[in-house]
């Protein structure tokens, strides 16, 4: 479970909830690996579900949208199960495999990109299967669950969860970035993302998005 202790590594924790099929959450993940070059933080990797956080108004999001949702479930599944067998160190190599598969190779999340994410990071295959299995499923909701209790039902992925004034976690939707900083773009960006936190009762700054999402 998330919590504030940098006593194993001395490094600011972060927590970062994902869904893999997200391309958004995808761009903000390239650039929180990019602070961890500058900053001294540490990424600690959770999976949330676009499936999960819409299930209850499906009636109300078009066909695409919806189809989509349903192939969600698969790869956010695997990314459970691999933490599952293998432990929380997989999820984030894993989620990077799977991403970089899905959306910069234009893959998408299909069982054969799937499973040779799998390959790419030495996981066993047989994984690939729990795509469509929901053993795993009371955890996939916990975790989820665990991240949107702390920024609350009004958002999608990615959240991030960073230390605020007093150390308590202020947790946030976005930053929203295209493409992913890097370098000192990248440690402005997170500066600024540790001092709107600082800030008791900031909540949100926003403005439409007018590119779409650049893997580079």
């Amino acid at each position: 479970m998330p919590d504030n202790s940098t006593a194993t590594t001395g490094k600011t924790p972060v927590d970062f909830w994902f869904d893999p099929l997200c391309p958004w959450a995808w761009m903000t993940s390239r650039w929180m690996l990019e602070v961890e070059k500058v900053r001294d933080v540490e990424v600690r990797w959770h999976v949330m579900s676009l499936s999960v956080l819409n299930e209850d108004r499906l009636d109300e999001l078009p066909e695409e949208y919806r189809e989509l949702l349903e192939k969600g479930w698969g790869p956010v599944r695997v990314v459970v199960a691999a933490q599952q067998k293998h432990g929380d160190d997989v999820v984030g190599p894993l989620y990077t495999a799977l991403g970089t598969r899905f959306h910069n190779q234009g893959e998408g999340a299909t069982r054969e990109a799937v499973l040779a994410a799998l390959q790419d990071v030495g996981l066993p295959a047989e994984l690939a299967d729990f795509a469509d299995s929901d053993v795993y499923d009371a955890e996939l909701r916990a975790s989820h669950k665990e991240g949107i209790d702390k920024v609350g039902q009004d958002v999608g992925t990615p959240v991030i969860a960073v230390p605020g004034a007093d150390g308590e976690q202020i947790a946030f939707f976005g930053p929203v970035v295209t493409p992913a900083p890097k370098g000192e773009e990248a440690a402005k960006l997170w500066d600024g993302t540790l001092l709107v936190a600082s800030i008791p009762g900031f909540y949100e700054i926003k403005r439409t998005r007018t590119q779409e999402p650049i893997f580079d």
